[in-house]
């Protein structure tokens, strides 16, 4: 009897923290990602179990602190100009914003939670630039990703969707071939350091949008970052949490 009434108390817990979301209106593509396993970790980044990429997502859970973790790739071509991609109007949170090349979740798999020099978060880096922009995995290998820092960052999208992240920067030089995937993606387009900075001041006049982390990154450290392209060593810090 004892063990029955744990079992409901944890129910009844369960249900407060994962509730009933109307996901109809959402596109059918979207949806079927939201089953997706993402990593769950502390504030210092220490894996902590696994949830669901809804669960991850839902506002409701992120006021209760529930974080996971999620990368950032930054990727130039050898004109040293950004690839940008402008999230598609089905995606869940921030559809139709500018963002950085690609933006997404490391899986709870092994091959993905594997963290020595994060080679889990660039691997899953690599799944997600094919995915989402059509690229070759050949031509995006985890060994040519330079892994920067990490951000910790909270938004909402809206009043049920939301963002709690431990995002893992990856800066990338190359050339490579472009077949986006306009589930994902509703355009794209290489832009130079003045050309972003134009997209910034107009994003701040509300004339565009911009995900929120892309902006905190623009304002923070990407320039600085771009400016040495050829010499990113010095900006690897795999120690420091930037609260953002």
């Amino acid at each position: 009897i004892c063990g029955l009434i744990s079992l409901r108390a944890r129910l009844r817990q369960s249900s407060v923290r994962m509730p009933e979301i109307n996901t109809q209106h959402l596109d059918e593509k979207q949806v079927q990602l939201l089953s997706e396993m993402c990593i769950l970790i502390d504030q210092n980044d220490h894996k902590t179990g696994a949830d669901t990429k809804k669960n991850c997502h839902l506002n409701v859970n992120i006021d209760k602190g529930l974080l996971h973790r999620a990368f950032s790739v930054f990727l130039f071509n050898s004109e040293e100009k950004l690839l940008l991609q402008q999230r598609s109007d089905a995606k869940i949170t921030f559809p139709g914003c500018f963002t950085n090349t690609c933006c997404s979740h490391p899986l709870h798999t092994d091959r993905e939670l594997e963290e020595e020099d994060a080679i889990g978060v660039r691997r899953a880096a690599q799944r997600r630039l094919e995915a989402e922009l059509g690229i070759p995995v050949e031509q995006v290998t985890p060994e040519e990703m330079t892994y920067l820092t990490r951000i910790h960052y909270k938004a909402q999208s809206d009043g049920v969707w939301g963002e709690h992240e431990i995002d893992y920067i990856l800066f990338m030089q190359k050339n490579v071939d472009l077949n986006p995937d306009p589930n994902e993606i509703q355009s794209h387009r290489y832009v130079s350091k003045e050309e972003l900075k134009e997209m910034l001041e107009k994003a701040k006049r509300h004339e565009l949008k911009i995900t929120p982390w892309f902006s905190l990154i623009a304002d923070t450290f990407l320039f600085k970052w771009w400016d040495n392209l050829q010499n990113l060593k010095q900006f690897m810090d795999h120690h420091h949490i930037h609260r953002m």
